[in-house]
């Protein structure tokens, strides 16, 4: 049997500008792609109409379809990592196993796993950056401690930053799939179809130009929305920085923001459960699960609030200037723990990345790395005169016969809220 090599699609559903690829397809041998529908994070998606599994789903149809084009297919199979590579390696007889590098601890508790397995096997495997610029600890303090301020570590970051180019691969060095033109289907891996309707990510130059002016305001839509496609690599980062250095530097901190938490993530797993300042952890949450239904439904009687709810329930998405708002009152105005919220919208958000949700959900909190003082209390009323002067966001998404009265006076939740963090820290 000859050997070959296999590439490990993950967070990097794309052909171009693909690191790990790239390094696979110049490795001498054939290359078989393969995906796998991890269960171990299926199963744990409580409704199977999920858009996310969708976009993954449609997101691997077209790289299959494309893949045809050269008399090759991408593999995918459904069950948990470790199975799948103990029964690959029986079937094939592999020299290597590329892939791209993921940042989350429970991705590098899995991949050690895998790594441990093939080594006994005697199978190299081999990991590259992908999905950020700067990984690990390639951006550091002088004493090499990681930085927990944003600023200086994008002052950093950008001092750093040298454009790297990749080349176009050779997709003919694939291995020659004899597999269905088909691809397994929703429905066999108990999901359901649902209106996603996947396109490849394209960058907007008007959109991105105009970023910084208009990016606050909900109901003028002009934000990328393009975190789902970073979150699942269907485009590069490579790509959008290019891209931003080119035409919007707000835009560019945005992206540095994304590899900021990131690296919080890596050097602080702790934060997965734990406030990054353990202080704050002396808190003592009301956590009203009556008032957190409310506040999931989108009926807390504060109109911006329940329009960012309703939008996240009903699509999927939140305008980032409402995700604060909606997160400053769950954690302030009704004081119920940042973790409720961050799983909340966890379980809804097309575009959940853990990094990003919790380092936002901590700084709404006060409780995170370069967050918000605990005494910054975001006012919906002003929020929504200054981001939503005519109402038309809310309008949108709530029609008027339905607003309610607020589930909390302004001022006594703000006073209640300054009076329980002050105990907490004193």
């Amino acid at each position: 049997m000859n050997k070959i090599n296999i590439f490990w699609f993950r967070r990097d559903l794309r052909l171009e500008d693909n690191t790990g690829l790239q390094h696979a397809l110049n490795s001498g041998l054939k290359v078989i792609p393969l995906f796998i529908l991890d269960t171990d994070i299926l199963d744990k998606l409580e409704d199977d109409y999920d858009r996310r599994v969708d976009y993954i789903h449609q997101a691997l149809q077209d790289i299959h379809m494309e893949l045809r084009s050269f008399r090759t297919g991408i593999h995918i199979h459904h069950g948990r990592p470790l199975e799948v590579f103990k029964k690959l390696v029986q079937d094939l007889e592999i020299d290597t196993v590329f892939c791209n590098r993921d940042y989350e601890p429970g991705a590098i508790r899995r991949d050690q796993e895998i790594h441990d397995f093939l080594q006994c096997h005697h199978i190299k495997f081999q990991q590259y950056k992908d999905q950020v610029i700067f990984e690990k600890s390639d951006i550091v303090k002088s004493d090499f401690s990681p930085y927990t301020v944003f600023t200086p570590y994008s002052k950093k970051w950008k001092e750093k930053l040298i454009k790297t180019e990749f080349k176009t691969v050779d997709l003919t060095h694939f291995a020659e799939f004899h597999g269905s033109s088909e691809i397994i289907s929703l429905e066999e891996i108990g999901f359901k179809k649902t209106d996603m309707q996947f396109k490849k990510p394209k960058l907007n130059k008007a959109l991105i130009e105009s970023y910084h002016l208009y990016r606050d305001f909900p109901a003028m839509n002009c934000t990328t929305h393009l975190g789902i496609a970073l979150r699942f690599g269907t485009l590069s980062v490579r790509a959008c920085v290019d891209y931003a250095l080119k035409h919007n530097e707000t835009w560019l901190n945005e992206l540095i923001w994304r590899e900021f938490f990131m690296q919080i993530l890596y050097h602080f797993p702790k934060v997965v459960t734990g406030c990054f300042k353990e202080k704050y952890e002396n808190i003592v949450w009301r956590n009203n699960e009556k008032e957190f239904r409310v506040w999931c439904s989108g009926n807390t009687g504060y109109p911006i609030v329940d329009a960012g709810m309703r939008e996240l329930n009903e699509t999927g998405f939140m305008h980032n200037r409402v995700r604060m708002i909606t997160a400053s009152f769950l954690t302030k105005h009704l004081l119920i723990d940042w973790r409720w919220g961050e799983a909340y919208f966890a379980s809804k958000l097309l575009d959940y990345d853990l990094a990003a949700n919790n380092g936002n959900w901590q700084w709404a909190a006060g409780c995170g790395c370069d967050a918000a003082p605990y005494f910054r209390i975001f006012n919906p009323y002003e929020q929504a005169k200054k981001f939503d002067k005519e109402s038309e966001y809310i309008r949108k998404w709530l029609p008027e016969d339905e607003q309610k009265l607020p589930i909390v006076e302004h001022r006594e939740a703000r006073e209640r809220a300054l009076k329980t963090y002050k105990e907490a820290l004193a």
